[in-house]
């Protein structure tokens, strides 16, 4: 995984990651349409240049103004934030992280949902040998 994807970022630096990745590419002002409780437009425009700067957004011209999109694949945005979720709150534990993610929502899994985690069990069981 390339260096960018371990670089920590921001509440607002995630909330504008989320809404690029939800919208594909935006500009400043559809940005700052979908944030909650935004910011000046300026402020919007000086996180993107951040978040370009860090490697994650690249622009395009588009007419008069930028279009902004992620340059970091969605999957791989994830993967980073589950390693650093394990890390940080269950000591590296994949196990303990599972766990606690199935004491959360156990009585909102359907059997079918329990059957394809088991499957997704024996797959990494079966991947690992």
């Amino acid at each position: 995984m390339e260096e960018r994807a371990h670089v920590e970022l921001s509440r607002r630096e995630r909330q504008i990651m989320d809404i690029l990745y939800r919208r594909g590419r935006a500009s400043v002002a559809e940005v700052l349409d979908d944030l909650p409780d935004p910011p000046s437009y300026s402020a919007v425009r000086a996180l993107l240049r951040v978040l370009e700067e860090k490697g994650h957004v690249e622009h395009e011209e588009d007419g008069p103004r930028y279009a902004y999109r992620p340059t970091v694949p969605r999957a791989e945005a994830v993967e980073s934030a589950m390693q650093r979720l394990v890390r940080t709150f269950f000591d590296g534990s994949t196990e303990r992280a599972v766990a606690a993610f199935l004491d959360m929502s156990a009585a909102d899994l359907s059997d079918e949902e329990l059957e394809r985690l088991a499957e997704l069990i024996e797959q990494a069981r079966e991947e690992g040998r």
